[in-house]
C-alpha cells in the first residue's frame, strides 16, 4: 500500500540591481542512496540563458554546475518531484559477526576509505562531559544506537533557527537548543569520537497525515508537511549508512529523502556560490500535495470503488461457473507464545519446549469455544524439506448442525497429564473395542521393531560409540536409538486390529468387518522410525494383489451435493451394544425406526434402578424396501432418571421376515452381557395393519448400571412360529430403554 506525492521546492532570490552570478552549485537531487522511490524528477531554473552540467561529488551526491552568462536581477531554482511514499521497515537490514556489539573496530581497509568520517573536532567540556555520562559497557549495537538517538532527542529541544550556518556540539549542548541541523551535527560528532564512522546529511522531510489518530504515543503530523531537514548518517559493517534522527529520535524512514550526504555540513548546502555586492530579499516555498492514493486498511474504498470491486467479481465467478472452474480457500494465522516469543521454537526451529503445550492449551480453549460436542484429533501435519519428520497438528472437528460427535469430553486425554501407559494397555483396548464392534479379537497383531535395522544401524556405529553415547552427531538419531534399545528389541511396540466398513445388508453382523495380515516373518516388524505405529504399518509386506482386485477407496467428489448427516442417536444406533443417548432437544421424545410397511404402534414399560412408564406412536409411510424413521408422540415422562426414554423397534416387512435395526445383531449375535431382548417370529401380515404390543423388561443384566432392556411383544391374533425369548408372545419388534445413571461410553 502506498501514496505518491508531489512535491514542490521554490528557492527565490531578488536582487536590487544587475548583479553577475559565479557559477552556482545545486544539491536539490535525491541522492543514489535515497530509500524512497523518486517517479519523477524536475528542475527548472530562471534566468533561462544559462549552462547546466550535471555531476557527482567525491561522496557520491548529485550536483548542478550552473554558469550564467549574463547579468540578473533574479535566480530562482523550482524542483518538482514525485515521491512514493511506501512504508518499509527502518531496522531492515543484517550486520557482519564483529559489528554485532558495541564496542567494535572496523577493518584496516574500512578506516581508510572512511577515514573523513572519523575526523573528530576537539571535544569541548561540555562535550566531554556528554561522553563520559554515555555507557560503554558491550552491548547489542542497534539498541546503543537507538538510546543514544533518543537521548540526544531528550537533552536538546528542538527550536527554529533562522541564523545561517551551523551551531558547534559545545554550543548546542550549552543552550540545549538547537535546530535540526545543529543536533545532526552534535550526532555526528558524538559518534566520531565513540570510534564510529558519521556523516551529516541534508535533505527533504515529507510528513503525511495519518488516516486515524494513533491509540498510544503521538500520532504525528496533523496536515501533509514538507520541509528541508537534516539529520545523521552511521556507517555500519553489513549494513552501510543508516540514518538516525536526533530531532524526531528515531531512524531514518520513507519520510526522510536525502539530498547530499558529507563529512562537513558546509559541503550539503543546498545552493552554494558567489554573487555581486548587493541586497538580496530571499523567497522560500515548499507544500506536498498527494496525487494518488491506493486503498488501504484505515481507509478504504468508497462506495463507488466497492461496487466496481464486486461488478467485478460477479463476471469472474460468473465465467469460473461457465468453466466449471472451482475454488477453495484456506488460511492459517500464526500464533506465538508471548511470555517468550523470541525464543528459537517460535521463530526458526521446529520444535521447543513449550510449543505443544501452549498449542494444546489454545486447542482445549478454542474447543470449549467453538467445539463442544466434538471431537479432537492430534496427528500429524506437513513435513518440511530438510526436516527429519513431519511436524505435528492438533485439529478440532464438530458437527455444525450442533448434534453431538462426542458424547462424554472426560475420555478425551489430555497430553498435559502424565501418563504411563504400556503395550499391554495398547492390548487390552484393542480387546475391548473388538469386542465392542462385534468382530473379535482373533486378528489382534502385535507390532515390533524391525530388529534387524537396528542391529544393522548398530554394527555401523564407531567402534568406541554406543547408542547411548552423546558422541552420535544427530541428536534425533542419538535419542531414536537410545529409546529402542532401552524398550528392548523383542518387545512389543503395540498392536493392530485391521478394520473395513462392511458392505451390503448387515442382517448377520455389524457395520465393521476384520480379517488376518499375512507377512513372510513370523512377526510384523514396523517400518524404523519416530512417528506412532500406525503411521509405521509394513503395508507393503501384505499379500500382492492385482489391480483388478485391489480394494481401492473412491472417496466421494468434494464439491459433489451430500445428504443431511443422520443424528447423534441414530448413529449410535449403528454401532453393536452401544446404548441411544438421551435427544438434545427433548428428554421425553420418542423415536422409532420401520423396515417395510404399514403402521407401527409401541407401549413401552420397565423398570431400573428408577421407574416410570411412556409411551410412543408413530405412522411409518408405505415403501417396498428401505428405512423409515417413525417419529412417536412425547408421551414417555419419567419419574426418576433410570428410567430410559429412547425407544427402537423392530418391524416387520410384508413378506414376515425380520428386519433387525441397522448396528443391531439379531437374536443370539448380541454381546451376552447385554441382551438385546428381542424375542419370537411372527407369521405374515398381508394387510400390514396395527398391532399392538406389551413390553415386558429384562433388567438383571443391567441392574447395576440402571439399564432396561426391554422385549415388546405383538398381540395380534397370529400364532407364534416359533419360541423365542419371550414364549407365549409374537412379536413385532424389539425395543431397548434405557437409563444409565453412570458415565456414557463414547
Amino acid at each position: 500500500m502506498s501514496i505518491h506525492v508531489a512535491l514542490k521546492h521554490v528557492t527565490r532570490y531578488r536582487y536590487d540591481r544587475l548583479v553577475s552570478l559565479s557559477p552556482q552549485v545545486v544539491r536539490l537531487r535525491p541522492a543514489p542512496h535515497c530509500r524512497t522511490p523518486i517517479l519523477a524528477y524536475s528542475m527548472r531554473v530562471e534566468p533561462v540563458e544559462h549552462f547546466v552540467n550535471w555531476q557527482q561529488d567525491p561522496f557520491a551526491n548529485y550536483l548542478a554546475r550552473l554558469v550564467f552568462p549574463e547579468k540578473t536581477r533574479e535566480f530562482s531554482v523550482t524542483i518538482d518531484l514525485v515521491a512514493e511514499m511506501a512504508v518499509y521497515n527502518p531496522f531492515d537490514f543484517f550486520l557482519d559477526p564483529s559489528a554485532q556489539q558495541i564496542p567494535f573496530a572496523y577493518d584496516e581497509a574500512q578506516r581508510t576509505e572512511l577515514a573523513p568520517y572519523l575526523a573528530a573536532d576537539p571535544a569541548g567540556p561540555e562535550v566531554t562531559r556528554y561522553l563520559d555520562a554515555i555507557p560503554r559497557t558491550p552491548r547489542t549495537t542497534i539498541d546503543f544506537l537507538v538510546e543514544l538517538n533518543q537521548r540526544l532527542q531528550r537533552d536538546v529541544s528542538y527550536l527554529i533557527r533562522m541564523e545561517p550556518g551551523v551551531q558547534t556540539p559545545e554550543e548546542t549542548l550549552t543552550k540545549g537548543s538547537g535546530s535540526c541541523r545543529d543536533s545532526g551535527w552534535l550526532l555526528v560528532q558524538i559518534l566520531r569520537h565513540l570510534g564510529l564512522a558519521a556523516r551529516f546529511a541534508s535533505g527533504y522531510l515529507i510528513q503525511l497525515a495519518p488516516d486515524q489518530k494513533s491509540l498510544d504515543g503521538p500520532s504525528g503530523a496533523e496536515v501533509d508537511f514538507t520541509d528541508l531537514h537534516a539529520w545523521c548518517e552511521v556507517f555500519l559493517p553489513g549494513a552501510g549508512w543508516i540514518g538516525l534522527d536526533p530531532t524526531s529520535g528515531l531512524l531514518a524512514g520513507e519520510g526522510h529523502i536525502p539530498l547530499a550526504c558529507t563529512p562537513q555540513p558546509s559541503s550539503a548546502a543546498p545552493i552554494s556560490g558567489a554573487v555581486d555586492e548587493c541586497e538580496v530579499e530571499f523567497g522560500h516555498e515548499m507544500h506536498v500535495t498527494r496525487v494518488w492514493e491506493s486503498p488501504r486498511v484505515t481507509k478504504p474504498y468508497t462506495e463507488m470503488q466497492w461496487q466496481s470491486v464486486l461488478a467485478l467479481g460477479e463476471a469472474v465467478d460468473a465465467e469460473l461457473a461457465a468453466g466449471d472452474v472451482r475454488l477453495t480457500m484456506g488460511g492459517e494465522p500464526t500464533f506465538v507464545s508471548i511470555d517468550d516469543r523470541d525464543e528459537p521454537e517460535w521463530n526458526t526451529e521446529a520444535l521447543g519446549p513449550t510449543k505443544r503445550l501452549r498449542a494444546q492449551d489454545l486447542t482445549r480453549r478454542l474447543f470449549d469455544e467453538y467445539g463442544p460436542g466434538g471431537f479432537l484429533h492430534f496427528g500429524q501435519g506437513k513435513w518440511y524439506p530438510g526436516e527429519q519428520l513431519p511436524r505435528w497438528a492438533l485439529s478440532i472437528h464438530w458437527r455444525a448442525d450442533g448434534q453431538p460427535c462426542w458424547q462424554d469430553p472426560k475420555w478425551l486425554a489430555d497430553e498435559r497429564d502424565q501418563h504411563a501407559y504400556t503395550s499391554a494397555d495398547a492390548r487390552r483396548f484393542l480387546g475391548a473395542l473388538s469386542k465392542r464392534l462385534g468382530v473379535g479379537g482373533d486378528h489382534i497383531q502385535p507390532g515390533y521393531e524391525d530388529v534387524f535395522y537396528y542391529l544393522w544401524r548398530e554394527r555401523r556405529l564407531p567402534v568406541n560409540v554406543d547408542p547411548f553415547d552423546s558422541r552420535i552427531d544427530d541428536e534425533m538419531e542419538r535419542t531414536r536409538l537410545r529409546r529402542v534399545f532401552d524398550a528392548g528389541l523383542s518387545n512389543v511396540t503395540g498392536y493392530v486390529l485391521p478394520l473395513r466398513r462392511a458392505e451390503g445388508p448387515e442382517l448377520e453382523g455389524g457395520p465393521w468387518i476384520t480379517g488376518p495380515w499375512f507377512f513372510r516373518d513370523e512377526r510384523m516388524y514396523l517400518m524404523p522410525g519416530d512417528s506412532p505405529m500406525g503411521y509405521r504399518l509394513p503395508l507393503d509386506s501384505l499379500p500382492w494383489t492385482s489391480r483388478g482386485d485391489y480394494p481401492y477407496l473412491i472417496e466421494q467428489d468434494p464439491f459433489a451435493p451430500r445428504d443431511a448427516l443422520p443424528s447423534a442417536a441414530t448413529l449410535r444406533m449403528q454401532v453393536p451394544g452401544v446404548r441411544a443417548a438421551a435427544s438434545p432437544l427433548a428428554s421425553n421424545e420418542g423415536v422409532s425406526t420401520a423396515v417395510g410397511s404399514g403402521t407401527c404402534t409401541g407401549t413401552c414399560t420397565g423398570t431400573g434402578t428408577g421407574t416410570g412408564t411412556g409411551t410412543g406412536t408413530g405412522t411409518c409411510p408405505r415403501a417396498s424396501t428401505g428405512e423409515r424413521a417413525c417419529a412417536g408422540s412425547p408421551g414417555c415422562r419419567a419419574s426418576d432418571p433410570g428410567v430410559g426414554t429412547r425407544a427402537s423397534a423392530v418391524v416387520r416387512d410384508d413378506r414376515g421376515t425380520a428386519a433387525a435395526p441397522r448396528g443391531l445383531r439379531p437374536p443370539g449375535h448380541g454381546d451376552p452381557a447385554q441382551p438385546l431382548g428381542i424375542a419370537g417370529t411372527v407369521s405374515r401380515d398381508p394387510a400390514g395393519g396395527a398391532g399392538a404390543a406389551a413390553c415386558s423388561v429384562d433388567a438383571t443384566a443391567h441392574a447395576s448400571r440402571g439399564t432396561a432392556v426391554a422385549a415388546c411383544a405383538d398381540t395380534d391374533s397370529h400364532p407364534p412360529a416359533r419360541a423365542g425369548a419371550n414364549p407365549g408372545a409374537r412379536t413385532r419388534g424389539g425395543a431397548r430403554a434405557t437409563g444409565d445413571r453412570g458415565p456414557r461410553a463414547p
